[in-house]
């Protein structure tokens, strides 16, 4: 390539606003393949997701799925996984300053943020003190597409660990769509009648969907 068209080269001199999807990429991978050019490379690897073209395809493939890109090994791969985390980390660290415990709005973009991708179930605890600042946040299960299993002991036996005082409930619905199941409400009052035994109060429980979400609080569901 000519120099100008190296992309480190064409980075240094005009900056990475200028720079395409694919060049960006190129840099992180660093180096292409004997059949590739590593921009050739880099286009490939965004058009592999079968749905999800571009970056945004990125968030989407497991290790494996890129590993099984031609030119792609595990140095590779890993490289484009951590890029992604990053990337994850960053957005979500930006809404996390901003975060109010008594504003579901803000707790749900913060939260969006961190399962935006997912497409798995995943509920988190956020552990406050009796002023309302977090404590812990912690990431409690992992479930399937469909459900996940949340353990009233576990959420309080976390709680009594770290002397919280009360717990907002956070889980995610890969389907996009946050409405409340009648598992998910049955779920929160159960929760909500082992904490209020317990003397710890849960603040809500809000479930988190494609830009949108729900609070169980404001449905007066808790």
């Amino acid at each position: 390539m000519a120099s100008s068209e190296k992309p480190v080269e064409k980075l240094m001199e005009y900056g990475a606003e200028f720079m395409s999807d694919a060049e960006l990429l190129a840099i992180i991978l660093r180096c292409g393949t004997r059949e590739m050019s590593v921009i050739q490379l880099a286009q490939l690897i965004l058009n592999s997701h079968p749905v999800y073209k571009g970056l945004s395809g990125l968030n989407y493939m497991s290790l494996k799925e890129l590993t099984d890109i031609k030119g792609v090994g595990r140095t590779k791969a890993s490289q484009i996984a951590a890029l992604t985390e990053i990337s994850r980390r960053m957005a979500s660290r930006a809404f996390k300053s901003d975060v109010s415990l008594n504003d579901a709005d803000s707790v749900a973009a913060y939260f969006m943020e961190k399962t935006r991708y997912l497409t798995t179930e995943r509920v988190y605890a956020l552990y406050m003190t009796s002023a309302n600042s977090v404590i812990r946040e912690v990431l409690l299960t992992t479930g399937t597409v469909n459900s996940s299993l949340i353990s009233p002991r576990e959420i309080f036996l976390e709680a009594l660990k770290c002397d919280a005082v009360s717990v907002v409930i956070i889980h995610n619905h890969p389907s996009g769509n946050p409405e409340p199941s009648i598992e998910d409400v049955a779920v929160s009052k159960n929760i909500k009648k082992y904490g209020d035994d317990l003397g710890i109060k849960l603040l809500d429980h809000i479930i988190i969907g494609d830009k949108r979400f729900v609070s169980l609080r404001s449905l007066g569901m808790l």
